[in-house]
């Protein structure tokens, strides 16, 4: 069924809508799979005696389904559209709650964060990421922004989260979280549409095709890069870009899993360790917005490898942090959050200019299983240095570290050369 959704011109571009969507689909689903996770770390412990290596695999599951399955759903997003992914994920990501609700050993653990890790890949920000390049290509640093920070806001759900365990146990809490995601997300799905030529708009809600050569006017012709997935997979370009990216994402899902048990072995409260929980994603929404605003006005390359230095700085404040000099919080928050959050939005700004949007979804899918890598090492790598050690300390070191070999190799990234293809 096609709706009609060519309006007149002072009507609200159908785009934005999207993104709105978008947006909220970020913000549950961020909160509750990504950043939630880190509120039943403990409760899980204390109830079964687990190891934290153990519970921090759980996480890695999570990251190893969506990273295989991602260049998979950036395929399908291509070819079908954004709907009805985000529709079968819903459910799907919901049913996954549900399971782990019931869980009673490590292994129905596990298989829970498998489904949760399915239904999540089918509304991943590939998807999401897509379904805005294919409406944006001016605009598309603004409207990425946009969009990712419904990630950052959901950093709001972390408390509530908290709080929703401490008074109705972890089982119902991810019972009625789950029930969220039936009611949230799915009416959200419908409002996605694949691409605005198939209703009669153009990217930015243009009125006419600038990718046609005007007649006796002298005018440039202006032709979209659009690269096959094969091609970008061949280029220099895409590989620094995407391994610099896995070395993000595997400090970024050490420190999101390990944040609230990290405080807590230092002294603060649950209470202290959930509101720096949600601290880190609002705080991103700075660098989500600002650091993009910069990528418009400078060499992206250089943008980006600044926040690979603020993620390591900000790292190195977490490593010296005790309860004694708790204010090394603030300038970890800052450095920190705006440095990954600045990345997010780089990324789908350096691939949609970079390779176009005919096959983002592809490209941007396999970007995003190559950065599962690091999603799925780093959780139990720092449940692996605290269960020897008893401190956390040094993985943060390592990861600071992490952070400028990342940026090493943003700043040795190859002139692109698909700007021919």
């Amino acid at each position: 069924m096609r709706f009609n959704l060519n309006w007149k011109p002072h009507k609200v571009f159908y785009g934005w809508w999207i993104i709105a969507a978008c947006f909220l689909i970020a913000l549950y689903t961020g909160g509750v799979i990504f950043y939630g996770f880190t509120a039943i770390f403990e409760p899980l412990i204390n109830e079964f005696d687990w190891s934290y290596t153990q519970v921090s695999f759980a996480a890695s599951l999570r990251g190893l389904e969506m990273g295989l399955l991602a260049p998979v759903v950036g395929i399908l997003t291509d070819r079908w559209g954004p709907r009805r992914l985000i529709f079968a994920g819903a459910i799907i990501t919901g049913l996954g709650l549900l399971l782990l609700s019931q869980t009673s050993s490590i292994g129905m653990l596990y298989g829970a964060f498998i489904l949760v890790a399915l239904g999540m890949s089918a509304s991943s920000a590939t998807v999401l990421t897509t379904a805005v390049a294919n409406w944006f290509h001016k605009k598309i640093s603004l409207a990425s922004g946009i969009m990712i920070c419904g990630y950052g806001f959901s950093g709001l759900l972390v408390p509530l989260i908290v709080n929703l365990i401490d008074s109705y146990g972890w089982r119902m809490s991810l019972d009625i979280l789950a029930i969220g995601m039936f009611v949230i997300c799915l009416p959200l799905s419908l409002v996605m549409r694949h691409k605005p030529e198939q209703y009669g708009y153009l990217p930015d809600g243009e009125v006419k095709d600038v990718s046609t050569q005007e007649n006796d006017t002298g005018m440039k012709q202006v032709l979209e890069v659009n690269a096959k997935p094969v091609q970008a997979l061949k280029s220099g370009f895409f590989w620094h870009i995407a391994l610099a990216l896995a070395c993000q994402s595997m400090a970024l899902s050490a420190v999101i899993t390990h944040v609230m048990p990290f405080l807590g072995s230092v002294g603060f409260s649950r209470t202290t360790s959930a509101l720096i929980a949600s601290g880190i994603p609002l705080v991103s929404i700075a660098g989500r917005l600002g650091i993009g605003a910069l990528g418009d006005r400078h060499d992206k390359i250089w943008v980006t490898a600044g926040c690979f230095a603020l993620m390591s700085l900000g790292l190195l404040c977490f490593g010296f942090l005790s309860f004694t000099n708790s204010w090394l919080l603030i300038p970890f928050l800052i450095l920190f959050s705006i440095g990954y959050g600045g990345n997010n939005t780089m990324r789908v700004s350096l691939l949609r200019e970079t390779f176009g949007r005919q096959h983002f979804g592809s490209i941007h899918g396999f970007t995003i299983g190559i950065m599962m890598l690091g999603t799925i090492a780093g959780p139990p790598l720092a449940g692996y240095i605290f269960d020897t050690r008893g401190s956390y300390q040094l993985i943060w070191f390592i990861f600071s570290g992490l952070a400028v070999a990342a940026l090493t190799i943003i700043i040795t990234t190859p002139k692109n050369s698909t700007q021919t293809i």
